[in-house]
């Protein structure tokens, strides 16, 4: 029996505060990665999704990258 995927897999990407670089973390999945730039990390995310979903056809066909910025405004 064939378990229907997502059709697209969304990760939260927010900028490492410590290090420096990106961390990104699939929502509803156990996949995590990081990056030191914007293209590192879009490589990672796609290696990451890749060793998660042992067959590539249960793999979500699209990478969506949700980017949240915290931003302080002091009164």
């Amino acid at each position: 029996m064939r378990v229907m995927t997502a059709a697209e897999i969304i990760f939260e990407v927010r900028e490492d505060e410590t290090e420096g670089g990106y961390l990104a973390r699939a929502l509803g999945y156990s996949i995590f990665t990081g990056g030191k730039d914007l293209d590192k990390l879009r490589r990672n995310v796609k290696d990451a999704t890749a060793c998660h979903f042992e067959d590539l056809e249960d793999a979500p066909g699209i990478i969506r990258l949700h980017f949240v910025r915290d931003e302080v405004l002091a009164r």
